[in-house]
């Protein structure tokens, strides 16, 4: 097959380059896979955070609840630990509440210190020191009164394990509870070859007190292992010391919550999966506990699927005891006392939460083995991940160079799209977890490095510079790039810059007239003049769309003035134009044709943008994209509308420094959705200076302001003025029309409460 493909690519028309380096990157991605394995395995956890993000489980009502040590409980009952004959006290209260497991995520190590007999001996020596530790000794032992609670039934304790200490070293107590002192609490089966040295392993534990232990129903292991960047995404449903199994809190309460004796532990040769060989699996499959089968990766832990924050799930220790919960919430429900008070630290970082009480996550496991809404990390998705990057990359090898930019476009979306729907499908139908970042990556990194490779790069590259430039550029800015192209940055790059839309009034009328040798002719004397304008003031030509001129400042050599430049340019063309238009009447009269004078409208904005070369592989142009440009083109299209040859954003505005501009209008131009303020320019700075300029503007700023307070009567009297000052003056009679008709409307159907003055656009 390699062979048939190496034969197909050399037949064709394309350099080899074009195929080599492609097959190269992809056989470094492949084999990143084996010898990297802990960078892979962190990018999938990633996306598989993202999933969780995207589609949280959602929270469904089981009998799991955590009973919370918060902060209103230790304001209430003082600081942690609390002395054993009051945490008696909540089992009690738990159990009259007729709960069926009650877990607790926490470890009593040593005797409680506030019992009588304790708390005597840290008394100071005196004569009734003797006589107040005989008395203390016939009261009941705090520990002894917590034994007793626990001994009615279904409290599951917990322990920590750790690396810190070897067996020796925890205070003499049991390494694995309740087997070396002869109280077994569970039994084990096993299927298929043992893989104990899979499970994790630890050290050295911090166990309950034997009196403790003996009593309870169950103990496990509410330890956690987290990935390598601290995120908790697996909990271990069990664990290995000396080939003996230590089950999990999570794991212990469930079994306890069902009455059963038992766990059936299957490892990757007992489940009969036919993928076991293929993918190299070993160690555990899964585990069954009671009715319930918990799908594991091989170190017997399994995915957690979060919920989001769940207020139904927690209930506060002091509501329990102030019997402030309904009844019926936790009868019959496993419940987990632990803390989500920060000072006590047992907050873990997950996916959907950065600082959730570790006492949730055990609470989150039960209600996915409950619900069967579970997660799992196939064995064979590594097989599926690895033949998709293969296959996937050499189909966009051998055919990406054949296709035109469309099909290009399309081939490379269509592979990517593929395997993203079947990752994501895959996620959220069966709560597989099939990573699509890597295989996606991988692919179009293949397709990158099949399109980068497929331009021939010359020699001369000032030849190049010039050939593309010297089109739209004035000819010594041209020579500047030459002389240093480090100026121009190939690719896109985000600049601040002034576009500038300029088109012809009713086109259509004058194109009427001509045929299209003569229209061309037309067209040619309109382009050429306003072209060299735009030129002599640093602007760039990015197109010609008929009649229509496109232009920006600011790239791709730097221009700090570029919005002066650009209002200057607006201008001047307007005065270019006026002169043409005297020179086309005179020359309609000797040639006896029909003389229709142009007028333009011309819009202005300025905004980040990103400019480069920009197009297809077979042909690409220096342009500008971004919404800036977007709003240029239709403020140009609003310049007839409002009837002013000049419209220009916000933000050109601000910069035009020196230069008379009215506002026109706060307006959502077609296809936007945030109205921007725009505006008239108007003239230079002398007649910025003008007084009376000055007092047009306060009076127009004025009849504005009204109109936006919704004063349509006080409006109405201040457009009048304006009509009679300065209308003709500065070409705003369509305009004060336009208000004229909006007031009168307005004050027939007033305008609804907290309107602010935007006027919709309803053309471009």
């Amino acid at each position: 097959m390699i062979l048939s493909f190496i034969k197909k690519a050399w037949s064709l028309r394309f350099s080899s380059t074009q195929y080599i380096v492609p097959l190269a990157l992809l056989v470094l991605m492949l084999a990143g896979r084996h010898y990297f394995p802990n960078f892979v395995e962190g990018i999938k956890h990633r996306s598989f955070d993202y999933f969780q993000k995207i589609k949280p489980r959602e929270y469904v009502p089981v009998p799991v609840h955590v009973i919370d040590i918060d902060d209103a409980s230790l304001e209430k009952y003082g600081q942690w630990p609390w002395p054993r004959n009051f945490i008696a006290q909540i089992v009690n209260a738990l159990r009259d509440y007729g709960v069926s497991v009650i877990a607790f995520d926490a470890v009593f190590p040593e005797t409680d210190r506030t019992s009588p007999n304790e708390a005597v001996k840290s008394w100071p020596d005196s004569p009734y020191k003797s006589q107040a530790a005989e008395i203390a000794g016939k009261l009941p032992n705090n520990d002894d009164i917590f034994a007793k609670a626990i001994s009615e039934g279904g409290v599951v304790l917990g322990f920590s394990f750790s690396n810190e200490f070897k067996d020796d070293t925890v205070r003499g107590y049991s390494m694995i509870p309740g087997q070396e002192s002869g109280n077994v609490k569970y039994s084990y089966a096993q299927s298929g070859h043992i893989q104990t040295e899979y499970l994790p392993v630890f050290t050295g534990a911090t166990v309950n007190l034997p009196v403790l232990e003996k009593e309870a129903a169950g103990i496990g292991s509410f330890s956690f292992i987290p990935e390598e960047d601290g995120i908790l995404r697996k909990v271990p449903m069990v664990y290995n010391k000396d080939s003996r199994f230590v089950p999990s809190l999570s794991a212990e309460a469930l079994r306890v919550y069902q009455g059963a004796k038992m766990y059936a532990i299957k490892y990757s040769d007992g489940s009969g999966s036919r993928f076991s060989m293929l993918t190299h699996h070993f160690g555990v499959d899964s585990i069954k506990i009671g009715r319930h089968v918990m799908s594991t990766d091989e170190k017997g832990r399994v995915w957690v699927y979060f919920t989001k924050k769940a207020p139904g799930r927690t209930i506060s220790v002091k509501d329990v005891i102030e019997k402030k919960v309904p009844e019926d919430v936790l009868k019959g429900a496993i419940t987990f006392i632990g803390t989500s008070a920060a000072g006590l630290r047992d907050l873990r970082n997950t996916p959907l939460n950065p600082i959730l009480p570790g006492v949730e996550v055990h609470a989150n496991v039960i209600e996915q083995a409950l619900t069967g809404e579970n997660l799992l990390q196939p064995y064979w998705s590594d097989i599926l991940e690895f033949w998709y990057t293969f296959i996937a990359s050499l189909i966009i090898i051998v055919l990406l160079p054949r296709f035109g930019a469309f099909g290009r476009t399309f081939l490379s979306l269509s592979v990517v799209v593929l395997f993203a729907c079947i990752s994501w499908f895959s996620f959220v139908d069966y709560g597989f977890l099939i990573d699509p970042v890597c295989p996606i990556a991988a692919v179009g990194l293949v397709a990158v490095s099949s399109l980068v490779t497929g331009y021939r790069m010359t020699e001369n590259e000032k030849k190049r510079v010039r050939t593309a430039f010297g089109h739209y550029m004035h000819p010594a800015m041209v020579e500047e790039l030459a002389r240093h192209p480090e100026k121009l940055r190939l690719g896109g790059e985000m600049r601040n810059m002034t576009i500038l839309f300029c088109d012809i009034r009713g086109f259509t009328t004058i194109s009427e007239q001509y045929d299209s040798v003569g229209l061309t002719r037309v067209i040619n004397r309109f382009l050429t003049p306003m072209t060299t304008v735009i030129m002599d003031r640093k602007g760039c030509i990015d197109k010609y769309i008929g009649d229509c001129i496109m232009a920006f400042w600011n790239a791709p050599i730097d221009d700090s003035s570029h919005i002066l430049n650009a209002c200057e340019s607006a201008l001047v063309m307007q005065e270019r134009l006026a002169v043409l238009n005297k020179e086309w009447e005179e020359a309609s009269k000797t040639d006896g044709t029909k003389y229709l004078p142009i007028n333009i409208g011309v819009g202005l904005n300025t905004d980040d943008c990103c400019v480069g070369n920009l197009g297809s592989d077979q042909r690409f142009n220096y342009s500008v994209l971004g919404d800036g440009v977007n709003l240029a083109s239709r403020l140009e299209g609003q310049s007839k509308a409002y009837g002013v040859k000049i419209v220009i954003g916000p933000k050109t505005n601000d910069g035009a420094d020196g230069f008379a501009t009215l506002e026109l209008d706060l307006i959502k131009v077609k296809g936007k959705t945030r109205p921007v303020n725009i505006y008239t320019l108007l003239g230079r700075k002398e007649m910025l200076e003008s007084q009376e300029f000055k007092s047009q503007k306060e009076a127009h700023d004025s009849m504005i302001a009204a109109y936006r307070s919704a004063d349509f009567s006080r409006a109405e009297e201040l457009l009048a003025l304006c009509r009679s000052s300065f209308a003709e003056s500065c070409g705003l009679g369509k305009l004060y029309d336009l208000y004229a008709g909006r007031i009168e409307a307005f004050k027939a159907n007033p305008p609804e409460q907290g309107w602010d003055g935007t006027y919709t656009a309803t053309s471009k």
